[in-house]
Parts: structure tokens; sequence; C-alpha cells
């Protein structure tokens, strides 16, 4: 390299104790990262009911846009992941190697935001799971539904949240256990029961794309004009204009819709354990790409085509708890199934969901637990995420993230939740979409098994800042304080990478961070562009922020 003294103020030296316990094992290609990430179209079930809730009619070409942005972005994740095909954790960790020569603390953010915001989806996927279970087995004002225990008021950080027990908590819990027994074999494994698991239940959401498509039930009404949604202070609904309104929820839509459509940027957190990365990891983002625009382009067109404006009122859609049944209703209208028959397709619809939304709580553990699997071994997060059972699974990491979700659970709003997530979510997007041009710049002769045509890379910038615009704007709409507070999450890396550099490692990075920088000296090509991409990345969110015009918050 030269050594990483030179470029962050620290030393290396193997402090030992992070992968004594083995290591992740190179027996994935692929087809099976492929199905490992098969889960992430399912998010579109997480997201859908409140971005249709909220700008109303547009949303369908708000997920269009998203799924292309975030396909375009995919190609700089190639490149980077292709530097560190000894690495597992995705995105996150191959971008904080760009930014370590700079500030040791800006790279750890890069990683600790990219596992904040996808280690929620174990929670939200379970309790959506679970809420589609109550739906359709008990009545909404059933004494099982209403029945909660209230355990803690977090009414400071959102109005009306707060920690509780009650049956959908409980059920999402033991689908929580679940999936994490699943895991305990290691990727290739993990992988193969989720190709059963992907076969079956991308289905429904193939169904519900093609089925209009194919039968013409496409009501130009419902998707026209593509006017925002707007509510008066009496709470009624109405189409609005492009003004000030407009826009913000449209940036809202945005910030929310990419917290789901880029997620297929998970195929890369299996680097480690492919049989041939330089071939897999590009093969595997863009397969999983393809899939994705697929599934995000068409099932919000279908969606907001059988709704409409009125339908979209009901507060179920709002909260996702009715989208199934939505979702299932295309279906045996395309079919011309009617009668008893009709209820007995939807309860198998509604069924399969709930696996797709499993589906992607595996995609999510495997991960997000590889994350933080990574971010150890890199000397960011604690020694003991690093240890690995006899199978190659990174098991503290996923006991960690168990955890962690177990007092998710108990939110009284999970899409409070994900909103808060998310702020992490695009901090990580932008940092990484920046490390493309930050390793181009500093590792020009770096062997690239993917190289991302140079224009792609500075595109990928680009949306990066339009993805701060986003958020600056549209995070707030979704709940006051939500940017506050999605900030706050951010810096709480802070702590934790000082416990683990300045007590645990007593300011020396490992050895094995060594093997980043071993083929090239340490030269800061880039300069101060780095900081001057973070002080324009300032600039952008507290503009936008302060631009925006909110209308009445979402929920």
């Amino acid at each position: 390299m030269g050594d990483v003294a030179t470029m962050s103020g620290a030393a290396i030296t193997d402090v030992g104790g992070v992968e004594e316990s083995g290591q992740l094992h190179r027996s994935l290609d692929w087809k099976g990262a492929f199905w490992a990430s098969s889960g992430v179209p399912a998010g579109v079930l997480l997201t859908i009911g409140g971005i249709a809730t909220m700008i109303g009619q547009p949303s369908w070409v708000i997920f269009i846009a998203s799924i292309m942005m975030g396909f375009l972005q995919s190609f700089v994740y190639a490149e980077i992941a292709g530097l560190y095909p000894h690495k597992s954790g995705g995105a996150s960790v191959y971008g904080a190697a760009a930014w370590l020569p700079y500030s040791k603390f800006v790279a750890p953010i890069s990683v600790w935001c990219n596992w904040l915001a996808w280690s929620p989806v174990l929670t939200l996927g379970t309790s959506l799971a679970a809420g589609y279970i109550m739906a359709s087995l008990f009545a909404p004002d059933s004494a099982l539904n209403t029945w909660h225990i209230t355990l803690l008021d977090l009414g400071f950080i959102r109005d009306k949240l707060t920690l509780r027990i009650n049956a959908v908590s409980i059920i999402g819990t033991a689908f929580l256990l679940l999936t994490f027994a699943l895991q305990h074999g290691g990727a290739a494994k993990a992988a193969s029961a989720q190709k059963i698991l992907g076969i079956a239940c991308l289905a429904p959401l193939i169904l519900v794309g093609f089925v209009p498509l194919i039968t013409g039930d496409l009501p130009t009404e419902n998707l026209f004009p593509l006017l925002p949604l707007v509510r008066d202070a009496a709470g009624n609904a109405h189409f609005g204009t492009w003004d000030g309104y407009g826009l913000t929820l449209m940036a809202a839509a945005m910030f929310a819709a990419g917290w789901s459509t880029y997620g297929f940027e998970t195929a890369v957190c299996y680097t480690r354990e492919f049989k041939d990365p330089a071939r897999d990891t590009p093969r595997a983002l863009i397969a999983s790409g393809i899939l994705c625009i697929v599934i995000f382009a068409l099932v919000p067109l279908a969606f907001q085509a059988s709704l409409g404006l009125e339908a979209m009122m009901d507060p179920r859609i709002g909260d996702g708890s009715g989208v199934a049944l939505a979702l299932a209703t295309i279906v045996t209208k395309g079919l011309g199934v009617t009668g008893g028959g009709a209820v007995v397709v939807a309860n198998i619809f509604i069924a399969t969901l709930i696996l797709s939304l499993l589906l992607i709580v595996m995609t999510s553990m495997m991960g997000s637990s590889r994350t933080l699997y990574q971010a150890a071994v890199d000397g960011w997060l604690p020694k003991y995420l690093g240890r690995v059972n006899s199978h190659g699974a990174p098991t503290a990491a996923m006991w960690t993230d168990l955890g962690f979700n177990l007092i998710l659970m108990l939110a009284s709003d999970y899409f409070a939740v994900l909103m808060i997530s998310n702020v992490c979510y695009m901090a990580f997007n932008f940092l990484n979409l920046q490390s493309g041009w930050i390793h181009r710049m500093d590792r020009p002769n770096w062997e690239r098994p993917f190289r991302c045509p140079t224009w792609l890379l500075a595109l990928g910038a680009v949306l990066g800042f339009a993805n701060m615009a986003f958020m600056g704007a549209g995070a707030d709409v979704y709940g006051a304080g939500t940017l506050r507070n999605g900030l706050i999450g951010v810096l709480l890396i802070l702590p934790v990478f000082a416990f683990r550099h300045y007590v645990q490692d007593k300011c020396v990075f490992p050895a094995a961070m060594s093997e980043d920088f071993a083929e090239s000296p340490a030269v800061k090509r880039a300069g101060v562009l780095p900081w001057v991409a973070l002080a324009a990345c300032a600039v952008v969110v507290w503009g936008a922020h302060s631009l925006a015009k909110l209308p009445v918050p979402v929920g």
C-alpha cells in the first residue's frame, strides 16, 4: 500500500480475535446469489401502499423512475465490488475503503448506515406478514386485533410512537425465529432454500404485473392525470398541481421508493463467498436488477390502475395491511374467478405473499449480517461480530440482527421506523456512489473485473446528490423529525467505532485492512474533492429541506 497509517493516522497490525473461529466459505455462484437476493422485489409490498396513499396516481411512474435510477447506480457498485474479491458485506464495505484515506470516521458511516437501513427489513417484513394473517382471520375491531400492552412511550421520537406487545408482534417474532434458523447452514444452503421459496413466491407478483397487461384491464382514468394528491384542511383529497407542495410530495415518494427499489445491490454482499468473484459479482447484480425492473415497473402500474383515487383513501392501503387483498383482487378479477372460488384463490394468493415477505426477510438477514461480519473484520465494529460457525455463517452478527429486531418488533409504527432507517440508507447510497470516482482516481491501476463506463460512473455520482435532495425535501413528509432522527441514527456509529478502534484495538487497524491497499501506494489523488463532495451534500440536504413545502404529514 504503503500503509494505512499515512492515510488515516492509524497503524496496521494483526490484532487477532476476529477470524479465529473461521471464515466465510466460497460455496456460492452468481445464480445462488441471485436467488439469495430474490426477496428484494417483495419490498414493493412494504412501500407501495404508503406511497400510493401519499402522492396518488403518479405513484406508478415514481416506481419506474426509481428502479431505473437504482439500476444505473448498480454499475458503480459492481465496479467497486470487483476491487475487493476477498471481502463480504456488500457495497458499503467496498465504499468505506475509498473514504478511509481521507477520514477514518467517515468510512464506517457507510457500513453502519447500510446495516441500519437493511436490518429493520426483518421487522417490517415479518410484521407485515403477521398483519396479513390477522387481517385474513379476524375483523379489524376484534378483541385479538385491538389487544395490546404498552411498554414504553416514545413520543419524544415521533408523536404517538410506543413500544408495545400485541398479536402482530408475537406472530412476527415467530417468523423471525424461523428465518433465523434457516440461516445457520451458510449462504449456499440458505440460497437453495430461497430458490425454492423464490420460485413459489415471485409467481404472485409476476401474476399481478402481467395479468392486467394481458387482459387489458388498465383503466386510464386511474392512471391519469399525473397530478399529485393533496388534502385540504378538512382532510379531503383532491388533485393538486406541480407547485411547491406537489414537488415536495414527489421528492418524498422518490425518497421512499428508493428504499425498496435500490435494494438489489445486496447481491454484491456475497463476493467473499463466490467461487469466482470476478465472474459472479456483476452477473448476480445485473440479473437481480433485471428482475427488479420487471416487478417494480409492472406491479405498481397494475396496483394503481385497479385502485383508483377513492380506494387509495382506505387506511388499510396506507398502513399496508390491505395491500395483499387489493393485489389478490387484481388476479381473481383478471382470471375471471368469482364467488367461492375467488375466496379460495385470494387466500392462496395472500399465503404466497406472506412467503414473499419471509423471502425478503431472509435476504435482509443474509446481507445485513454479512455487513456486520465484514465491518468487524475491518475494524469498524466490535470484534465479536466477526465470529462464524462451522458452516461459515456469521452467527454472532445474525444474533445481533435478531436481538435488534426483536426490540423493533415492539414499535407501534413500522412505517415510521422504515422512513427513519431510509435516511441512513440514502446516506450510505451517497457515500458509495461517490466512492466510485474516488476509487477510480486513487487506484487507477487496480484490477477491475468489471469496469463501469466513465460516463455512468459520473452519472452515479450525480444521482447520489439527487437522492440527497429527495431526502432533504421529502423525509419530513412522513412525520416531523424524520430527517433529524435519521441523521442522529447516522451519527450513532461514532461512539461504536471509537470503542472498537480506541479501546479494543488501541488505535491500530486489523491486519486484514492492509490487504485492501497492498497493491497500491497510499496516494490521495482525489485531493480535497471528497471533502468538497461532503460539503456539497450538506448544502443540498439543507437547501432542499429549507425549500420544501410540507403538506399534511402522512400518518
